[in-house]
């Protein structure tokens, strides 16, 4: 079965005229057109971006460049932006470098991090991209049971290191997902409801500021800012190493799927309702709706039991009987596994996507999804229910960044495409899909939101947290460079 979960704007002052980047290499002695905070055009100086070439342990690169197009090139190849300059960091002197020079020319900056960027906000049209993928390092600390990453870092990479201790970080569930990304807007996976989210778990950082400083964050180092990287997102400065709690995980949990007939869907989802309800913090199970190779689609329940292996059988045995099986695949599995599980189905490609929180899957809900799928079939779309709920709704809303404590679960509406020529009725359907199920949710997961997110309604997803974060981006990015992103904007 075929499955993809998670998964332009262009500034209007530029267009290919203003901004001749194949020219750019031919004619290096020549001011370098560029895009400003503003949208406005800039000329960066030759001199300028060969000091700031100079300056860097790693590389700056141009189009033209070997290199370029990968650098350019993210997860969601919705987004096919040509950035001016792509600085990739060899480690935080870099970053700082790269954030002087951006605040100093008044560059247009996005931050590559892992760069799944669902939103395609971490690359940006004739500006500067700052790129931390080659910053990967990571230290596993058994005894104090810490994990001290670099923010190039992915999922697979900490699950391998930690598990070689048995132990693990609450992260997400596609295992090619950039660790630093994922935190900084919440962080949910198979260990959440038992562990909290990722940001639940980050207990340290190295922050370069808006301003270029490096400053240490912990509960003893700028708590203020750790306070707001737990879910707060980009907004704040770049992070140069993330330190996390680990927890004895594994090695072996017991997990797979269990899928069902479409047919069955308004039933199959109404007894799971009934079972999620009162399921132990153990359990966590994410559930699909999506095409098969057969074009017809199917009830996914992606499954992970983190409790002792003999118990899965028994907490899962009602999941079982929800209807007549097409496929059952639950048993003792290696955490690594089902971490690793989903990646081929979430390849790199085009996608859209549209989420909101929800308490429970009521009826109107149930309605609405199947409603929506029996009368608007489409190959290239699925709408997915993920699990929240136990330990991630025991932290209470202001302790973190993260604000929306109380759903039990997200609704994410998806649509993948294989070329442009179906990127207009694929978002169109996806928006159709949100216009049937937007009343029914309050407030979104901030890393599924897209690049279009309006100011009211990030304002709105924050709550009452919002004037708190405000106050620190004004103190900590008071000119904004950190915009690309779900912009916290400076209070006024």
């Amino acid at each position: 079965m075929k499955r993809r979960t998670f998964c332009k704007t262009g500034l209007a002052a530029l267009t290919a005229a203003s901004l001749p980047y194949t020219s750019l290499l031919a004619a290096p002695e020549s001011d370098v057109p560029a895009i400003g905070l503003d949208g406005r055009q800039l000329l960066l100086k030759p001199k300028d971006v060969e000091d700031f070439r100079n300056s860097l342990r790693g590389q700056l690169l141009r189009a033209g460049e070997p290199g370029y197009e990968s650098a350019r090139t993210i997860w969601n190849r919705a987004f096919d932006r040509k950035p001016v300059l792509i600085a990739r960091c060899a480690g935080a002197a870099d970053v700082t470098a790269a954030v002087n020079f951006a605040r100093t020319q008044g560059l247009l900056t996005a931050v590559r991090a892992g760069g799944h960027s669902l939103s395609g906000q971490s690359v940006c049209d004739g500006g500067l991209v700052i790129d931390l993928s080659q910053m990967d390092g990571i230290r596993v600390d058994p005894l104090a049971k810490r994990a001290r990453v670099e923010p190039g870092v992915r999922l697979a990479q900490i699950d391998q290191e930690a598990q070689a201790f048995a132990l693990a970080a609450p992260l997400g569930t596609v295992s090619d997902t950039g660790a630093a990304g994922l935190t900084l807007g919440g962080g949910f996976g198979r260990l959440c409801r038992k562990y909290g989210l990722a940001c639940d778990n980050l207990t340290g950082a190295d922050l370069v500021t808006a301003d270029g400083r490096f400053v240490r964050v912990s509960a003893n180092d700028n708590p203020d800012l750790l306070w707001a990287l737990r879910g707060g997102g980009g907004n704040f400065g770049i992070v140069t190493s993330l330190e996390y709690r680990l927890h004895a995980v594994g090695p072996t949990m017991f997990g797979g799927v269990l899928v069902y007939p479409f047919s069955q869907a308004r039933e199959v989802l109404r007894g799971f309702s009934d079972f999620i309800a009162t399921a132990p913090d153990e359990l966590f199970v994410f559930v699909f709706l999506a095409p098969a190779p057969d074009h017809q689609r199917v009830v996914v329940f992606d499954v992970c039991y983190c409790g002792p292996v003999d118990a899965g059988e028994r907490v899962l045995a009602p999941l079982r009987k929800l209807g007549k099986l097409l496929k059952d695949t639950l048993a003792p599995t290696p955490y690594v596994a089902l971490q690793r599980a989903d990646d081929a189905d979430n390849p790199p490609g085009r996608y859209y996507i549209k989420g909101g929180y929800v308490q429970r899957i009521t009826a109107a809900l149930n309605n609405a999804i199947v409603g929506y799928l029996e009368h608007s079939p489409a190959d290239n779309t699925l709408i997915a229910i993920s699990q929240f709920g136990g330990a991630i709704s025991r932290v209470k809303p202001a302790a973190t960044a993260y604000w929306h404590r109380e759903p039990n679960h997200e609704v994410i509406i998806i649509g993948f495409w294989n070329d442009a020529a179906g990127a207009e009725q694929t978002t169109q359907w996806v928006r159709g899909a949100w216009e049937t199920l937007e009343p029914l949710t309050n407030g979104y997961y901030v890393n599924h939101g897209g690049h279009d997110e309006s100011e009211r309604r990030v304002r709105a997803n924050y709550g009452d947290n919002y004037p708190r974060l405000a106050a620190l981006k004004k103190r900590y990015d008071p000119q904004n460079l950190f915009r690309l992103n779900a912009n916290i904007k400076p209070a006024v």
